[in-house]
């Protein structure tokens, strides 16, 4: 599936074509009319930040380190919005300008690097949202779910090597990056990123912020998943979750995975 970019002019939307007096079809690439001059290279990315890349300290003590950390992330778009969107009080984003990788591509979040969705040719201007999809891959090592999780955990004598598989789809449509650097800013002939980023303390929680910060009372963290392992292994999907879970920690666990979405510090919206 070619990557696909949708301008807009006004309220009308174009998807693959350009209004420049004439109408001039685009399939991932530009038409001769826009000189080179006028577009950049955007950089689509996905960033589990230091939690994954590095390991985490659960809320009840556990010490968590990730070998892969997969997410498959589907149509994710750039967009310059106008006027810029709010994921706490918009319904949908208003695009002027749309970059779309719309294939599904399976990143390893814990990899050491940010990992790259897709790298694009684009319009130069303000990409200020971003939005995507989460969707089960259809092969490779996350084969069936959304996110796959393996690594272990310890705490105290006792060490558990987990693979968990989580098949939720959901779909983000989020605003500026919030962060030390901004980003989003692509010039003409320059080079500009935009990114998705996961906060996988919300599942697991933070043992270096009290217990009564709201990200610890919202996250589950691990105690209850060592709970469900069999020795020394943890091994388990989403609908085992569900069934051997209590039904109060099951909804924290999704509540929690949901609200994984974010651009930077900034919040995320779900799309109905």
């Amino acid at each position: 599936m070619k990557n696909q970019i949708n301008l807009q002019v006004g309220k009308w939307s174009l998807p693959g074509v350009i209004l420049l007096g004439t109408l001039l079809t685009v399939g991932g690439t530009f038409p001769s009319a826009i000189a080179q001059s006028e577009t950049g290279t955007l950089k689509l990315t996905a960033n589990g930040e230091a939690f994954v890349r590095e390991g985490l300290v659960s809320k009840d003590g556990w010490e968590v380190e990730f070998d892969h950390l997969y997410a498959s992330i589907a149509d994710m778009t750039a967009h310059q919005a106008d006027p810029p969107f709010n994921a706490d009080n918009d319904e949908a984003i208003v695009s002027e300008v749309e970059v779309t990788h719309a294939e599904s591509t399976t990143v390893d979040l814990a990899a050491p690097d940010i990992a790259e969705v897709a790298t694009l040719s684009a319009p130069a201007g303000r990409y200020n949202a971003v939005s995507w999809e989460m969707v089960a891959a259809t092969d490779g090592p996350a084969a069936g779910s959304t996110i796959v999780a393996i690594g272990r955990a310890r705490r105290g004598d006792r060490s558990i090597s987990f693979e968990i598989g989580v098949n939720l789809p959901l779909a983000y449509l989020c605003g500026d990056y919030v962060g030390d650097e901004r980003k989003g800013f692509l010039s003409a002939g320059g080079t500009a990123e935009v990114e998705a980023t996961f906060h996988f303390d919300h599942v697991f929680g933070d043992a270096e912020l009290p217990a009564t910060d709201a990200l610890n009372q919202e996250a589950l963290g691990f105690e209850p998943l060592a709970a469900l392992a069999e020795g020394d292994r943890l091994e388990i999907e989403m609908a085992d979750l569900k069934s051997q879970l209590s039904e109060a920690d099951y909804m924290t666990l999704e509540n929690a995975i949901v609200g994984l979405g974010h651009v930077g510090e900034g919040h995320c919206e779900i799309a109905t």
